[in-house]
Parts: C-alpha cells; sequence; structure tokens
C-alpha cells in the first residue's frame, strides 16, 4: 500500500499537552533528516541513537531550548518512513517555539490526528486490528483493559483473522481450479469435498468466536451497571461509596434522585459504568414518573442491575413494582440488603451491608468483582476475543457467504456462483485486518488517535 493522502513531512506532539519535565515532537516523512539538519546544524545522526544538542530556529539561529534528538531511518521506524524526534523541556513556550520552528520548513505541515499511526498502517507496519487494539491501550483505564489491549497490539487478533483469510483464499484456488480445468486435467473431485470440510470447519471457529456474549467489548467498554430499588432504601449513599466522592444526593426524603446519574468507575481493574436511578415506585408527580421510566429502561438495557433493599424491612411485603419488573433476571440482578445497622443479625438473600457504619462493604465488593470479571472477557486466556462491532458484524456477513457457499456447492452446476460467495467472504475477513479496505472506515478508526500518534 502506499501513501495517498497527507503527502509531505509531518510533525505533532507526541506527549500530553500541558506543562511537564520533558516533551516529545514526532516527525515523519522523506525530509525528516531536514529538522535536524536546520535546527542544530549537524549532519552526523546515527540511528537510533540519543544527542544531546542545541535547539535552534531553523531561519534565525536564535536558540530554542537545549535537549535530546533520535534518528530513526525507515523502514526501520514507527511510520515505515524517516523519522526523528526532539525531546525538550515540557514548557508550553518551548513547546510552541519547536512547532512553529518546523512549520517554516519547506514541505513540513502539522500531522492531523492518528496521521502517524495511519501512516504506519499504509506502509504495512500495522494491520488494523494492532491500530484499534493501540487506540485502546492509549485509551485503557484500567488493568484489564491494558492487557487485553496489549494482546491485540501484539497481534492476537491479527493471527487469527489472517489464517482464516488463508484458508478461504486456499479454498478459493481450489474451486477456481476445479472449475476451469477439471475436464482437461483430471482434477479429482476430492479438491471440492476438501473445500467443504475447511468451510465446514471454518463456519464452526468463527460462530465459536462470535459466540462470546459481548464479553470483549465489555470490557473495552465498559459494563454498565444499574442501581435501582425503591426510594430511600440508599441507592444513592451505595453509588457515593463506590464513586468514594458526593456523586449523589442523599436524603432521607424518598424521591430526592429524578434523573439517572451515571459516573464511571474502575472495579478490580474492570471498567464500570455506574448509573444510579430514582427509586421505582407509583408517583402521581409527573416529574417523578418521568424519573421511574428512565430508570426501567436504564435497568433493561444495563449489563448487571443492583437491587438494593432495605434490610430493617426484610420481613414486609415486598414491592410488587421491583418484583414484576425484575422477574426472571437471576442472573443479572446482584441483590444487597442496606441498612443492616438498624436491625438484629439476620440472614439475608443476597449481600447485606450497611451504607453507613461500611459494614458488609468488603464483601459486596468482593461479589461485585465477581459478577463484573464474569461479564467481561479475560485478558490472559489462550483465545482472542472481539473487541470491535465492526468485527462482529464483518464476522457475521463472511459466516453467511460461508453458509451460502455450501448451500450453492451442492450442485455442480452452482460452482461459478459458489466460488463468488467464497470471494465475498475473504473480503469481509479482509476488511477487518485492513488487506481491504475504505478512506471512510480509516477516517473513523484513526479517528480516535491524537495528533502526535
Amino acid at each position: 500500500m502506499s501513501i495517498s493522502r497527507g503527502a509531505g513531512t509531518i510533525f505533532g506532539l507526541s506527549t500530553g499537552r500541558g506543562r511537564s519535565a520533558v516533551a516529545v515532537v514526532r516527525i515523519s516523512g522523506y525530509n525528516a533528516q531536514t529538522a535536524l539538519q536546520k535546527m542544530t546544524n549537524r549532519d552526523d545522526f546515527p540511528p537510533r541513537q540519543m544527542a544531546f544538542v542545541n535547539i535552534l530556529h531553523p531561519l534565525k539561529k536564535t536558540l530554542i531550548d537545549k535537549g535530546m534528538i533520535v534518528y530513526f531511518p525507515g523502514p526501520k521506524s514507527f511510520t515505515g518512513e524517516d523519522c526523528c524526534e526532539f525531546h525538550i523541556h515540557g514548557g508550553k513556550a518551548v513547546i510552541s517555539s519547536v512547532l512553529e520552528s518546523l512549520a517554516t520548513i519547506p514541505d513540513f505541515r502539522p500531522a492531523e490526528a492518528g496521521e502517524f499511526t495511519r501512516r504506519a498502517f499504509l506502509n504495512n507496519k500495522l494491520d488494523l486490528t494492532k491500530v484499534e487494539g493501540l487506540a485502546d491501550l492509549l485509551n485503557a483505564e484500567t488493568e484489564s483493559q491494558r492487557k487485553q489491549a496489549l494482546r491485540q497490539v501484539g497481534g492476537d487478533l491479527e493471527l487469527l483473522y489472517k489464517n482464516w483469510r488463508r484458508q478461504i483464499l486456499k479454498s478459493i484456488a481450489n474451486v477456481e481450479a476445479f472449475i476451469d480445468f477439471a475436464e482437461d486435467e483430471n482434477i479429482s473431485s476430492t479438491a471440492i469435498q476438501e473445500v467443504e470440510e475447511i468451510v465446514k470447519k471454518l463456519i464452526y471457529e468463527i460462530k465459536n468466536h462470535l459466540s462470546d456474549n459481548r464479553r470483549g467489548e465489555r470490557l473495552r467498554d465498559g459494563v454498565h451497571v444499574a442501581i435501582v430499588g425503591e426510594p430511600n432504601v440508599g441507592k444513592s449513599s451505595l453509588m457515593n461509596i463506590l464513586c468514594q466522592r458526593q456523586a449523589a444526593i442523599v436524603s432521607p426524603v424518598a424521591g430526592t434522585t429524578r434523573d439517572v446519574l451515571e459516573t464511571t468507575i474502575d472495579i478490580g481493574g474492570y471498567p464500570m459504568i455506574l448509573c444510579d436511578t430514582a427509586g421505582i415506585r407509583r408517583t402521581t408527580d409527573d416529574v417523578e414518573q418521568e424519573g421511574v421510566n428512565r430508570a426501567k429502561k436504564r435497568a433493561e438495557n444495563a449489563d448487571l442491575v443492583i437491587l438494593v433493599k432495605d434490610a430493617s424491612k426484610v420481613d414486609a411485603p415486598e414491592s410488587s413494582n421491583i418484583d414484576h419488573f425484575l422477574k426472571g433476571w437471576d442472573e443479572d440482578v446482584l441483590t444487597v440488603w442496606n441498612k443492616i445497622d438498624l436491625v438484629k443479625e439476620k440472614t439475608y438473600d443476597g449481600v447485606s451491608l450497611s451504607c453507613t457504619t461500611k459494614a458488609g462493604l468488603t464483601g459486596f465488593l468482593s461479589e461485585l468483582t465477581k459478577k463484573i470479571a464474569n461479564l467481561c472477557a479475560d485478558p490472559e486466556s489462550e483465545s482472542p476475543v472481539l473487541t470491535k462491532a465492526r468485527h462482529r458484524i464483518e464476522l457475521t456477513r463472511c459466516v453467511e457467504n460461508l453458509l451460502e457457499y455450501l448451500n450453492f456447492s451442492k450442485n455442480d452446476s452452482d460452482l461459478v456462483i459458489s466460488a463468488h460467495k467464497l470471494r465475498t467472504a475473504v473480503k469481509h475477513m479482509g476488511s477487518i485486518t485492513g488487506e481491504i479496505y475504505a478512506d471512510g472506515i480509516l477516517d473513523v478508526i484513526f479517528s480516535d488517535f491524537c495528533i502526535g500518534k
């Protein structure tokens, strides 16, 4: 593949904006070494060796900073092109001066978001699954997210999908050879039987890969958890404990929470998108009723529901609203009995705690972590997992075409159509790794990156 857009030599800040001890400015393009020559007054730049230099304005030759430089000649660089880096002091004025100086060099321009990684992809340094893994690694906020992203950057998904693609390509070659040369070359019909076995095996493996209940995507995007219950049972108090801050208003007055409050939390290394909802009860207040409706909708769409109940009312009749609403949801509901500090010791069906005294909190967090972990993929498992809806769509379409191949291949007169189904299947597989791509898809993928990546 060749670079079709973003021609010229690009530069950008690779480290975060804001004051810091060190900032890194990255440059990539056929003319990258020119920046080193013009801004250091040196001509010798041994590859991959750091050097301490005076960094100068390319035209005025005034001193900008004292820092380190390093040169990475292509193709042995991140982008596959000639690259270099300026390691400078991280003050705002220093960074701005270096960037403004680079802009004065002919054919140099600021990089677009994700353009360094895009060039790495177009120069065959990364496939799209690695690119997406790199974006996930940069955005990882929990330990499990980091581990999963690192495996994807390491090529786990790439190896799996490219292996499947190779098998489909081999099958296409065998089918087309049978169509073109079967009569002249006495090609055995066992070639078609072998293709059928390969296709059946692929369908089984891909379907098994797809039947992961979105666990990899949950780990990447976060597990949606809704706290529900009747009014004044301690839902907001529990949310504040989990957030370790006053995220929700707590009041003895029932019905204080009217809208859905949402925050993201790291639970045992897993990402949890937690929301506090309005108390579910019958009400004549239109505003409160809207809150109840939103609570029900959020719970219906949640991966896990934390049902909070009042331990001091354990012997009271259950709320028909709650029981009816959550009927049949046992696997996705964690029942929490709150306010155990108000009652004598009892045995509860579920987890018990006190949001006031924090008694039972450790047990609750342990049970919650187990639930979240079961809903997410294990980043250390042997088999790589799906992490993107885009992959799921393409794999599903691939399987559909493989199944259609089996249907048409039963009749020798339909082998041409069968071969077309295999070609369509391989296109869908290639769309995942980037052997086949559209600029629109690339724009979406690379928009997740910062300017200097």
